[in-house]
């Protein structure tokens, strides 16, 4: 922070965007922006990235509380607060409009929260009403400001996209002021604030004041709501208090690593917007800045290793690829159950016939266990030979098939002729603490029922024929299983 604001105490260079300078290269323009020879880049890019943070931070809290409208209603709402601060100064004053600005973001938010109360009114048809009846206000007010002798000079209009060339020192310490109240607030009631926004009854209960930190969260999130309107303006904002929480939401499940990850993200997109927009001579900075958080957002929503699509997809992929491999060893091992385990090798013939496949579906299947290190392939690919990794697998598939019908049979007391497509889908995914407790459940029984072997763990681990077999239960049920 310090060195940010060493940056940003030279005098302000004068200019409508702080891309507005004159035709370059974009190399040379993006040695020029990391050079920071222009004071406007330094105020533009310090107040883009101390806005960055306090929106990440206090987004989300938004986010997780799911009260992403309030943000937008906010942004809405202190717009005649912004006019009423400059007809109180007839200036830009920072101080003014800030003021006047929050009492107004802090009024709507009171006016949610009354209607809501008071009224059969749902919480977002209350923050419809107050987003659209105070942002009706602003713009009447604006009009007003810009009637008026001298109003056409006055920029006001710019609170509406936002203007970050026209920051100054004054509003990057406002800033400053701003995003250390809102760390301070979050790291001093961290645990109040994780409380009220998950579980708000549980904090009533134990006698936590649940509406006062609500309303101090307001009143934090107005303060960044006015802090930002000069950078995106009144209609962005609400993108910067929602989408870098949003991508940092899809990484994390837990608030303390999403909060550092928003305020990050935010970071980033106040940084990157400022860079784009001096890259692109008048390409405006807010509008940047959102374009660089929606695209943060769009490589979370892809990549993200829990949530992403594409995670997802390859997750999707790759079970459905282990299954078919599963399915492909058990098929091996029940035709070496069939001739009671003579000989190690299975022809494709067998292997295709038990599948019910053609005999070059069961050459591709074999090879992609021979892949995974599963089976070797001889006789030029004509018979596949189970490796020990692979017999321990396909052991293991059997054991979890016919113990989940076993304990189907005798626990949920289902027809043993009603088991076989539970078992098909529940042996893929059955762990390893699992078998032992239904092995225990069982009493280690030897049989499935349909009077199939159920391998043991020593069958599995000598990775070769079945051990000689134990004293074997009477088999219950009737045939057919797997």
């Amino acid at each position: 922070m310090p060195l940010l604001l060493m940056l940003a105490a030279s005098p302000s260079l004068q200019a409508a965007r702080i891309g507005d300078v004159s035709d370059t290269h974009w190399l040379e323009q993006a040695v020029r922006f990391f050079s920071f020879q222009d004071p406007s880049l330094r105020y533009a890019l310090i107040g883009s990235i101390l806005l960055g943070v306090t929106c990440g931070l206090l987004g989300s809290f938004i986010v997780v509380r799911k009260l992403a409208l309030m943000g937008d209603a906010l942004s809405h709402a202190v717009l005649p607060g912004v006019a009423i601060g400059f007809l109180w100064s007839m200036s830009k004053n920072p101080v003014a409009i800030f003021i006047g600005a929050t009492v107004a973001g802090l009024l709507g938010a009171l006016m949610v929260n009354l209607l809501t109360q008071t009224t059969r009114l749902k919480e977002d048809t209350a923050l419809g009403m107050v987003l659209a009846g105070f942002f009706a206000l602003g713009v009447c007010l604006v009009s007003m400001i810009q009637r008026l002798p001298t109003g056409t000079k006055t920029g006001i209009d710019k609170f509406l996209f936002g203007q970050a060339a026209a920051i100054g020192a004054g509003d990057v310490w406002l800033m400053s002021g701003v995003a250390v109240l809102s760390l301070l607030a979050i790291t001093l009631f961290y645990k109040q604030f994780l409380v009220t926004s998950f579980d708000p009854g549980f904090g009533r209960v134990i006698g936590m004041p649940v509406q006062v930190f609500h309303l101090v969260l307001m009143l934090l999130l107005a303060f960044a709501v006015v802090i930002a309107l000069q950078a995106v303006g009144v209609v962005l904002v609400s993108a910067m208090l929602i989408t870098p929480p949003a991508a940092a939401y899809m990484l994390t499940d837990r608030l303390h690593r999403m909060l550092v990850l928003a305020a990050l993200f935010g970071l980033l997109s106040g940084a990157i917007g400022a860079f784009l927009s001096f890259l692109g001579n008048s390409l405006p900075t807010g509008p940047c800045m959102v374009l660089a958080a929606s695209l943060v957002f769009g490589a979370a929503f892809l990549g993200a290793p829990r949530h992403g699509v594409i995670t997802r997809w390859w997750r999707q992929r790759s079970r459905v690829r282990r299954i078919g491999r599963e399915n492909t060893l058990k098929s091996i091992y029940h035709v070496l159950e069939d001739r009671d385990f003579v000989g190690e090798g299975v022809s494709l013939k067998e292997l295709a016939e038990r599948r019910r496949e053609t005999i070059e579906e069961a050459r591709r299947q074999a090879r992609e266990l021979h892949r995974h290190d599963f089976a070797t392939l001889q006789d030029e690919d004509h018979s596949i030979w189970l490796t020990p990794r692979g017999w321990q697998r396909a052991a293991a598939i059997v054991r979890n098939h016919r113990l989940w019908e076993l304990y189907l049979t005798h626990s949920a007391s289902i027809a043993a002729d009603h088991v076989h497509e539970d078992a098909e889908k529940i042996e893929h995914v059955l762990g390893e603490d699992v078998v032992r407790q239904l092995e225990r459940h069982l009493d280690f029984a030897t049989r499935d029922p349909h009077g199939k072997r159920i391998p043991s763990s020593v069958d599995i681990h000598q990775a070769g024929r079945p051990a000689p077999s134990r004293e074997d239960p009477r088999p219950t049920g009737y045939g057919g299983g797997s």
